[in-house]
């Protein structure tokens, strides 16, 4: 199989970067794939294709910039000239842009391969119907919400074109057969990104780190975790670092700077700005507990699995798709109540005062995080993509096959 994926791509700054990163890692090692073509949006530096294990070749095409309006033009242009057997969209509403035109337009790229009778596979990160407007930093006008609400359930439709529609949660995969009446959408679960050999639970000499991890200013708040630590310094001894690792949200650029004046009598705090996916391991393995300061949630959370990946204890709001999530996975944390200071360090006094809890914890996510690797991921795309194949007549019909794929894709 030649397969074309469409998404961000490092070095990008572009929403889903890592996990499109991921997903060629890993698609590159399976047998069937015998070519990648990356449609990756434009980036001055080259793109990371420094993988330790051989795989399939690689062809890199950046044909696409975020926020440009000709987008689905140039995409539908490199796709035809590219003539993959499969494409595979890592998408969320927001990826082409956060501007309302490009941003749509985007989104009818699945409609577009669907009648160009290329097998396609949307992989959506959030839906719109899970969305908080406000909290995601999009409007907080009413009226304005309603229009969102109807074109967002406008281009969902269009991207329901595509022969499957995968999630990660299995609400949404309810949601969307309910609401749409259809029956192409696929749960496929998220993926832990790496799944290391089991972690040294032992900290490093110095503080503990506390770490948040991701992009903020929206949904993401770092106050209530950094007023969480300054109660939890006064009343016990703990020697204690605040870690934000990541950047300003597209939605709220110069967020971080303000925290930073706005807290820069707060000792022992560090921003670290955008980390390289080679840095990754480390911010995480350093890490005594990495902390979720959502306020809402948009979908299934990269940090998390990452998280347990590096076998760390995590505390975490119970709220929404973060909280189920955590109990369809199999991850364990400290729940905290949303934008309470006191909550919130209560929870983490729990696990940085007790050791053998928080080696329990980290232990409980990495054996959640190996349960769905992306090798396994990647395999279940292709099982999809091989049912769609079958089903447009273009592979040899082999009932038992349908029969086998039809049980483990539930399409």
């Amino acid at each position: 199989m030649k397969l074309a994926i469409v998404t961000a791509y490092p070095p990008s700054k572009v929403t889903l970067t890592e996990y499109g990163y991921h997903l060629v890692k890993h698609f590159r090692l399976q047998d069937k794939v015998s070519e990648i073509v990356l449609l990756a949006d434009k980036t001055e530096a080259p793109k990371d294709l420094s993988f330790e294990e051989e795989g399939c070749p690689i062809t890199v095409k950046e044909c696409w910039n975020f926020n440009d309006i000709k987008n689905l033009y140039k995409v539908a242009k490199a796709i035809k000239q590219e003539k993959p057997d499969a494409v595979l969209f890592n998408l969320q509403f927001l990826k082409f842009g956060d501007k309302k035109i490009p941003a749509a337009l985007g989104l009818l790229l699945p409609f577009v391969c669907r009648i160009m009778g290329i097998p396609t596979i949307s992989l959506l990160h959030n839906i719109l119907e899970q969305v908080d407007l406000e909290n995601a930093g999009i409007t907080q006008n009413g009226f304005l919400q309603k229009i969102y609400n109807f074109i967002g359930t406008t281009l969902t439709r269009f991207v329901l074109a595509s022969d499957v529609l995968a999630v990660t949660i299995s609400k949404y995969k309810t949601i969307l057969e309910k609401k749409y009446k259809v029956k192409n959408v696929a749960l496929v679960p998220h993926g832990a990104f790496e799944t290391p050999p089991a972690p040294n639970y032992a900290l490093p000499e110095g503080p503990m780190q506390i770490m948040a991890f991701g992009k903020f200013g929206t949904y993401k708040k770092v106050e209530p975790l950094i007023e969480a630590v300054e109660l939890l310094r006064k009343k016990t001894d703990l020697d204690l670092e605040i870690v934000i690792a990541g950047t300003d949200s597209p939605n709220t650029p110069g967020y971080l700077e303000n925290v930073k004046n706005t807290y820069s009598q707060v000792k022992n705090m560090r921003f670290t700005g955008y980390v390289a996916e080679e840095d990754v391991p480390k911010i995480f393995g350093d890490s005594a507990v990495v902390v979720f300061p959502y306020t809402s949630t948009t979908g299934s959370s990269g940090v998390l699995h990452q998280a347990g990946s590096y076998g760390k204890a995590v505390v975490l709001p119970d709220l929404g798709d973060l909280g189920i999530l955590v109990r369809e996975e199999g991850y364990r944390g400290e729940f905290f109540e949303t934008e309470n200071a006191e909550s919130l360090a209560s929870a983490l006094e729990n696990i940085l005062t007790n050791e053998a809890y928080r080696i329990q914890l980290g232990q409980q996510n990495y054996e959640a995080a190996c349960s769905l690797p992306m090798s396994k991921i990647t395999e279940m795309y292709l099982d999809l993509f091989k049912a769609i194949q079958l089903k447009k007549g273009l592979l040899p019909f082999n009932e038992q096959e349908v029969k086998k794929i039809k049980e483990t894709t539930n399409v």
